[in-house]
C-alpha cells in the first residue's frame, strides 16, 4: 500500500486528493459532451455515466490500497472543486520509475492548472515514492497535453510511432516520449 499524501499536495491555486465518493456526482459533468476528452482519452466510455463514475472511484481507491497506480482527482484551490484528474498509470518499483497522465474538464483549460498538478505529483514521486524516472506520453497531435508536459519541466525525448490504437478516431497513433529525472522539475 502507498499512502497517499498527508496533507493533499497543493500549492494555493491546484491541489491534487485522492478520488472520493462525493466526486462521483460531478464526474459525469466534468467529462460528457467535452470533444477534447472524448478524443484524446478513447477508454474514457462515451457517454459517462454515473455508473462509470461509481466504478472508477471504486477502482481509483482500490488502486491506493494496491499500488498498482495512484489517481488523484485535481481540484481548483480558489473553489475546492474537482476539475479533472492526474495520476501514476504505473509504478515500476523495480526501475523506480512511474509514468503519470492527466486530463482537464474545458472550463478549468487554459489556466495553468494541469502543468502546476504535474509538477506537483512528480516532485511527490521523487521525493515520496523515490522514483529516479518519471515519464509522459502524449499523442503527437494532442498539443495542449504536450505543451503541460514542456511547461512543467519534462524534456521530449522522442516520438513512439503507431504506438496504440485510437478506436474513436479509427487510426494508430504516435506519442511523444517526455522524462524528468530528480533535480529536473522545480517547485
Amino acid at each position: 500500500m502507498i499512502p497517499p499524501p498527508n496533507p493533499p499536495l497543493g500549492d494555493g491555486v491546484v491541489e491534487l486528493r485522492p478520488w472520493r465518493k462525493d466526486d462521483i456526482a460531478v464526474l459525469p459533468g466534468l467529462i460528457n459532451g467535452d470533444p477534447e476528452i472524448e478524443r484524446w482519452l478513447e477508454l474514457m466510455p462515451s457517454p459517462y455515466t454515473k455508473q462509470d463514475a461509481r466504478e472508477w472511484v471504486s477502482r481509483a481507491t482500490d488502486a491506493w490500497r494496491s499500488g498498482q497506480f495512484l489517481p488523484f482527482a485535481v481540484l481548483d484551490a480558489a473553489t475546492a472543486r474537482v476539475v479533472g484528474g492526474l495520476g501514476f498509470n504505473s509504478i515500476d518499483v523495480e526501475s523506480a520509475s512511474g509514468e503519470i497522465g492527466y486530463w482537464l474538464s474545458a472550463p478549468a483549460r487554459g489556466r495553468g492548472l494541469t502543468t502546476r498538478a504535474l509538477r506537483l505529483v512528480t516532485l511527490w514521486g521523487f521525493a515520496a515514492l523515490g522514483l529516479e524516472r518519471i515519464q509522459v506520453r502524449a499523442e503527437v497531435e494532442n498539443v495542449a497535453s504536450c505543451r503541460v508536459a514542456e511547461k512543467a519541466g519534462f524534456r521530449r525525448e522522442g516520438v513512439i510511432r503507431s504506438s496504440r490504437y485510437n478506436a474513436r478516431l479509427g487510426r494508430r497513433m504516435d506519442f511523444v516520449l517526455y522524462s524528468a529525472l530528480p533535480g529536473e522539475i522545480r517547485a
